[in-house]
């Protein structure tokens, strides 16, 4: 054991160097695709290697292929680099190896949840009562709300959809915006209800449902099961639904609201962004994302509901190897997401938390967001530059003119690797989406980024 030891010291001191490191890296490089995978390997070896050796080697091969995300200036998919305390406590959880799959299996992984569970609860201004889960990331706890609202809105039609499935169910209507996340859609395909179940609803300028038109939907609704699935945080605009007049509408037809709040929802941990999602506690079921502005590491998100009878019956099993467990103990971590071999992402979180505060959480909300403002303005005035959207939360979309020299521009910048952004298609035209997540990022990133911008403009005059 103690060569182990020393194996996980040097990768300790590996991880800390590229940490170091990271601000200065180039946020992507070129490399050789079939080189990397020369490198890796063609095919299994049928003899093994020494730990120290393979390590060796699958750092020399993929470090030319990482992205510094973890880094400033990384704009892409909303994702932020995590903290040092999350960082640090996911280290240890890996070394710790613990299966956080009920109080039995690891004790210290179904209590750190409990407490990080009430934490976000606070942060975020949900219900007390509500019941969560740490899930693998918005696709996953999008996953878990929705079995949630398949669960209770069959139920009170009389049909039990875990025992009897879908066939012969009661027809499910969803309503969601025009402007709804695609995991949305993916959640229905895995959840037997498909994508064509959604009725889209028309979505304002900056990408908010049309209130009027939900609730004319809703009127006009029928007796059947609805589910009304709400926003929180554009991905293009960051653009917040209107969740008090939704989940007003909605329960006026006893549908079920899920709330999409992969980064959206962390609003509520700011005094001064609060008011984007006004009404949120008036929802039966919520998703966030944790390695977007919480900034944990990846494989962590976050779902709670108002009605946990309900969350916990749409995700729980039982087993013979699971009678007995003691009277009393902690909440299982596993009936309220559908992984049991779980990983303990509840270590990782709790540190991010304690680390940040209340406080720390949403001065990281107001940075991003002023940051966000700061990129636009500062594109705004060059010539040929138009921003997309209104900026609310922290994302900014910009125009260089035609689509095709705005891709070209992001191509461009991807290669040049000062910073690293990535386009999208907003009302028909083609933009650099710029989404500012990072607890690192500061001012002189954001400056230095307009320039290396100006810069590659230039060149591609």
């Amino acid at each position: 054991m103690a060569g182990s030891a020393d194996g996980l010291v040097r990768i300790a001191e590996r991880v800390a160097a590229f940490r170091r490191t990271v601000g200065e890296r180039p946020v992507a490089q070129g490399f050789d695709a079939g080189r990397l995978r020369d490198a890796l390997g063609q095919s299994l070896p049928d003899e093994g290697t020494d730990p120290d050796a393979v390590i060796d080697q699958l750092v020399a091969a993929v470090d030319p292929a990482l992205v510094a995300s973890a880094g400033p200036r990384y704009f892409g998919f909303v994702v932020g680099g995590a903290l040092e305390s999350a960082t640090r406590a996911d280290m240890l959880t890996t070394g710790w190896d613990q299966m956080a799959f009920n109080y039995l299996s690891s004790p210290a992984a179904a209590l750190v949840e409990e407490v990080v569970g009430e934490w976000l609860k606070e942060a975020l201004g949900l219900p007390s009562g509500a019941s969560f889960g740490l899930a693998t990331g918005g696709q996953g706890a999008n996953n878990v709300g929705l079995a949630a609202a398949r669960h209770h809105v069959l139920e009170r039609a009389g049909w039990d959809v875990e025992r009897r499935g879908l066939t012969s169910a009661p027809p499910i209507r969803v309503i969601a915006g025009e402007e709804r996340h695609a995991t949305i859609d993916r959640s229905l395909r895995l959840l037997g209800l498909g994508a064509d179940a959604v009725e889209p609803i028309p979505a304002d300028a900056n990408g908010a449902i049309d209130a009027a038109a939900l609730e004319a939907a809703l009127a006009d609704a029928g007796d059947g099961p609805v589910i009304v699935c709400l926003q929180a945080g554009n991905v293009n605009t960051g653009a917040c639904d209107d969740l008090a007049r939704g989940c007003q509408a909605a329960h006026a037809r006893d549908a079920w609201v899920h709330v999409d709040g992969a980064f959206g929802l962390w609003a509520a941990a700011s005094p001064s962004k609060r008011a984007l999602v006004s009404g949120i506690e008036q929802a039966d079921s919520w998703a966030v994302d944790g390695h977007k502005w919480l900034n944990v590491p990846y494989d962590t998100g976050f779902v709670f509901c108002a009605h946990p009878d309900v969350h916990v019956a749409s995700m729980t099993y039982t087993a013979a190897y699971l009678a007995g467990q003691a009277e009393g103990a902690s909440r299982g971590p596993s009936d309220y997401v559908p992984e049991s071999s779980r990983r303990a992402r509840g270590f990782a979180t709790w540190a991010a938390l304690r680390e940040l505060g209340r406080s720390g959480l949403a001065e990281l909300v107001d940075r991003c967001c002023a940051l966000a403002e700061r990129f636009a303005e500062r594109l705004a005035r060059m010539d040929g530059v138009e921003i997309g959207n209104e900026i609310v939360l922290n994302q900014a979309l910009a125009s260089f003119g035609t689509d095709e020299r705005t891709d070209r521009l992001i191509e461009a910048a991807q290669r040049d690797g000062t910073f690293w952004a990535g386009g999208t298609t907003w009302h028909g035209r083609r933009y650099m989406r710029i989404s500012i997540s990072n607890h690192a990022t500061t001012e002189a990133d954001v400056d230095r980024c307009v320039d290396a911008i100006e810069r590659l403009v230039g060149e591609l005059a």
